[in-house]
């Protein structure tokens, strides 16, 4: 299965979104907050990346910023406790702002483990090279 990165500074989610994957049979490596999450991901491959957008210490929009430059078509799904839907009198509109980044995917705490597990799985299925068919071009 895949090797996933969470970078997330809340310990409850680190864990929840952990064993979700785990039990799916997936690999995980877990950082509390972006220096330390950057740090893993220049050290080892992963397939996948969960990104907080609101950490203390380097946010998870510049996290974003610095893997992009290392590995521009890594899959990034943005989590965030803070509301994500865009409120035109109050903060900036991070899920635009991460999408411009090149998150694919984005969730909001608390999250359904289901929707989290599908947006795993539509993450790394449109990574993968299409099956061509061998025999579509004999006659």
């Amino acid at each position: 299965m895949a090797n996933i990165l969470i970078v997330d500074d809340d310990p409850a989610v680190q864990i929840t979104i952990r064993l979700l994957l785990e039990r799916a049979g997936h690999h995980v490596t877990v950082a509390g907050d972006g220096y330390k999450g950057l740090a893993l991901f220049e050290a080892s491959p992963f397939d996948l990346l969960f990104l907080d957008i609101f950490m203390p210490g380097m946010d998870g929009l510049e996290t974003m910023r610095h893997i992009r430059a290392l590995a521009p078509d890594i899959p990034i799904i943005v989590i965030s406790g803070r509301s994500i839907t865009p409120d035109a009198y109050a903060e900036p509109d991070f899920l635009k702002m991460a999408t411009k980044l090149g998150a694919v995917a984005s969730l909001q705490k608390p999250f359904r483990p289901d929707a989290l597990l599908a947006a795993v799985d539509g993450c790394l299925k449109a990574g993968e090279p299409e099956e061509s068919d061998v025999n579509s071009g004999r006659r």
